[in-house]
């Protein structure tokens, strides 16, 4: 038998699971699932799938490198280089992550299938684009029976989209408040009154609450057939079309490089040093810390193999998602408060820093705020980014900064060691630095530098 680890998310479904050996991910078909693989390939509706770069791609290997008795088919996926959650993703993401559900849905339906789960968590961001990555979520389509993942389809997808569009309540804190999806008894006690007269949420929101309390007349309702479940399917996907985030919604730093920054040529002098201090991390993984809206992410993505760009601010998120840059995969992260570890026994999904293995690590503008706004001391910081940063491209701006003062300004200043002296003298003690220089007409200081004892 194959030394292998059995991933710890994957125990819910006895159709297969995921494992890992020396560092490679599996997909193990078992025998309880082999009719149902046979028809997702034989059928074609894998190959055209994956031609549209909608469902993740394998190849076979025809050895039970496991040895147990379930075993069918061993498949090796595609490589994905990082694993996010919808607790991460911005409402847009969460959207087209929906809009591919509903689509694989209806073309499976044509060849003879059907989803039988609709969970954002089978989803992941490859390239811009949201992708199918789990190969069993396939079984043979019974035009008699309803879809099975309706229900899971609305309290992970279109409740969370919901939430937001008329309650402002931004999706990703939706899932970290209920990770599994919330119920429809939940969503229509958040919900506005004006809601309930919305075609839509009356009929896959509050139509629900209902159900089960007639169990007789549910009964008499039980017929379905394709014509039903293709009219379900197109109202869904009409439905979330038409939702948007709030667009008079704004945030602190949605509106950053346009109004709340140093200026024009600060930001001019700023990128001449950073893609400078940068040219030699081509082919890198990236992770851009405090990104904003992405204006240095994009300059790291000319050269760099992939860059996570990261920022508790969801609306600059999403304005970076928005603009579509196959290198970029832009997250919500909030550096003081990340994701944490979750699911059973905290075991089936990682924390944040867990799952992020970088090359390097770009930090501008954003120190003072975790030093100052969050009270993390600098010595604090400097160990945290020796642990994430094998090279690392950061921005120290002083107490004297007028961004610092303001954050000064309804607070006592407590804050004695934050100087540019303490902070080299801190970050020193684990990195070398390699470049500094003052960022022109400011105080401000970018540093290139590179981890000790690698």
């Amino acid at each position: 038998m194959t030394n292998y680890t059995r991933h710890p998310a994957s125990y819910r479904d006895p159709a297969g699971f995921v494992w890992v050996m020396n560092g490679q991910v599996y997909r193990q078909v078992n025998q309880f699932y082999a009719s149902d693989y046979d028809l997702l390939t034989k059928s074609g509706l894998y190959q055209e799938l994956v031609n549209k770069k909608q469902l993740i791609a394998h190849s076979e290997i025809n050895e039970n490198l496991t040895g147990t008795k379930e075993w069918y088919k061993t498949l090796l996926p595609q490589t994905i280089n990082f694993i996010s959650y919808p607790y991460e993703w911005s409402f847009e993401q969460l959207k087209d992550a929906a809009l591919l559900t509903l689509g694989i849905t209806k073309l499976s339906i044509e060849r003879g299938m059907i989803l039988k789960d609709a969970t954002p968590y089978n989803i992941q961001f490859i390239e811009g684009n949201p992708v199918l990555i789990d190969t069993l979520s396939f079984t043979k389509y019974d035009s008699t029976k309803p879809w099975i993942a309706y229900r899971q389809f609305c309290e992970t997808f279109l409740y969370p989209l919901f939430l937001e569009k008329y309650n402002k309540l931004i999706v990703h804190q939706t899932f970290s408040a209920w990770p599994d999806g919330i119920s429809a008894n939940e969503t229509a006690s958040i919900l506005p009154s004006g809601a309930r007269f919305k075609l839509a949420a009356w009929l896959h929101i509050y139509l629900q609450t209902m159900v089960g309390k007639n169990k007789e007349q549910n009964k008499a309702d039980a017929g379905f057939d394709k014509r039903k479940m293709l009219n379900l399917l197109q109202h869904l996907e009409s439905t979330i079309k038409g939702l948007n985030s709030p667009a008079s919604r704004k945030t602190v730093w949605s509106n950053y490089y346009d109004e709340t920054i140093l200026g024009k040529d600060y930001l001019k002098a700023k990128e001449q040093l950073f893609t400078e201090y940068s040219t030699d991390w081509k082919g890198k993984k990236v992770l851009d810390l405090g990104a904003n809206d992405g204006y240095f992410s994009r300059i790291l993505a000319e050269n760099a193999a992939m860059v996570i760009s990261a920022d508790s601010d969801d609306r600059c998120i999403q304005s970076l998602y928005e603009a579509s840059n196959k290198k970029i995969l832009p997250l919500i992260l909030d550096i003081s408060n990340p994701s944490p570890a979750a699911g059973f026994f905290n075991k089936e999904r990682k924390a944040f820093h867990d799952r992020i293995h970088v090359d390097a690590v770009a930090a501008l503008a954003l120190i003072h705020h975790l030093a100052i706004g969050k009270n993390i001391p600098l010595d604090l910081l400097a160990d945290y980014f020796n642990k994430i940063a094998p090279e690392l491209i950061i921005e120290f701006v002083p107490k004297e900064d007028p961004k610092v003062q303001e954050l000064l300004k309804n607070r006592e200043d407590i804050f004695n060691n934050y100087t540019a002296d303490f902070f080299e003298k801190e970050f020193s003690l684990y990195f070398e630095i390699i470049k500094t220089a003052t960022i022109p007409g400011t105080s401000r200081r970018l540093y290139r530098m590179k981890r000790k004892n690698q």
